[in-house]
């Protein structure tokens, strides 16, 4: 399987995030990539492919133009007020608040275009952000092209950002602009799998009146979990969507056993889809020794995973996530993708 990696993420580094009321150095580190691709060249995956660059054609078509206009202006916006350390919002427009007006205040538009505390930038954010999004494309190319299946080494990872909001440490929804991508060239249904421990929100809320890209999430359940505020069951979808979004919301502690029956549901309503191609969103933060989650699946259930994506027999991007327990991630979410090679 082919990999697609940019080291231009590690300039996305030394951030901070608002978390739990405290500012912490972000879970979401520059290690993680590099702990998944040198796992990639130990077990021999197989080569790894810089990216190419793409426009933002298509993430135009997945996001507002003025929040894409506003993240390659957010550091230096930040820095000419003579900031440093970390750029965050402080406040937000929620409700009783204008939430039509777009502000003027760097700070005030970040928290405008934001949900949460934990996409922050540095200086080298929006680099680490583009070239993201151009790992995604470039491996959607791949498959696009004949390739049975290709792994993105996307960082910062994307499914939490919504067509007008970043947040959990995601800012360009890489998962959403591959499939919309895919979709341009000609590829009649896309189906995004999204099997992080937390919600794909932004992904929901970018197709959730669309008939033509399916989205199914297996995630801890929002009465309790961090997205929060969407990820529920009887979330369907509507308008030309309905029907088309399926949440398997599941309990603290879930383990295998449960956690697969789930897989297994979201696996027989993708196939009653009939895409032309799979978009995977990979979080492995499903782990049982994930800092900042709470399943229970262990290293062995990861190969598992991917045999039963490959069983599909469909066109596959496998696009990275989430995965915060930096010592395990190469492991397991390599294993995904070996499990898929084995099958």
């Amino acid at each position: 399987m082919k990999t697609v990696f940019s080291p231009k993420h590690a300039g996305h580094a030394g951030n901070l995030e608002l978390l739990a009321g405290e500012m912490l150095p972000a879970f979401e580190m520059p290690s993680r990539a590099e702990f998944i691709r040198g796992r990639i060249e130990t077990v021999g995956l197989g080569p790894i492919l810089a990216p190419e660059p793409f426009d933002l054609a298509s993430a135009g078509k997945v996001h507002d133009a003025g929040y894409l206009n506003f993240l390659p202006t957010v550091w230096d916006r930040w820095a000419a007020e003579g900031r440093g350390g970390t750029a965050l919002p402080f406040a937000w427009p929620t409700r009783g608040l204008r939430g039509d007006v777009p502000p003027q205040a760097v700070e005030a538009l970040h928290g405008y275009y934001s949900f949460d505390g934990g996409a922050g930038f540095v200086a080298g954010t929006w680099e680490a952000i583009k070239s993201s999004h151009d790992t995604a494309l470039t491996a959607a190319a791949l498959v696009n092209g004949g390739e049975r299946a290709v792994f993105a080494l996307c960082r910062p990872p994307g499914h939490h950002a919504g067509s007008s909001f970043m947040g959990g440490y995601c800012y360009v929804n890489n998962a959403a602009v591959a499939a919309q991508w895919l979709r341009d060239q000609g590829a009649g249904r896309v189906s995004i799998l999204d099997i992080d421990y937390h919600h794909g929100n932004g992904t929901q809320q970018i197709f959730y009146r669309r008939g033509d890209v399916q989205v199914l999430n297996l995630h801890a359940d929002p009465m309790v979990e961090y997205p929060f505020f969407l990820g529920h069951a009887d979330e369907r979808g509507e308008g030309e969507g309905e029907g088309f979004n399926h949440n398997y919301p599941m309990p603290f502690g879930t383990a295998w056993e449960r956690w697969s029956e789930a897989l297994e549901d979201a696996c027989a309503r993708l196939a009653a889809f009939t895409p032309d191609v799979v978009v995977v969103s990979l979080g492995v933060d499903t782990f049982e020794k994930d800092p900042i989650s709470k399943f229970r699946l262990v290293t062995e259930d990861f190969p598992k995973i991917g045999r039963r994506i490959a069983a599909l027999g469909l066109p596959t991007l496998i696009v990275m996530e989430g995965g915060y327990a930096v010592e395990e991630i190469g492991v397991n979410a390599v294993g995904v993708l070996t499990g898929f090679e084995d099958a």
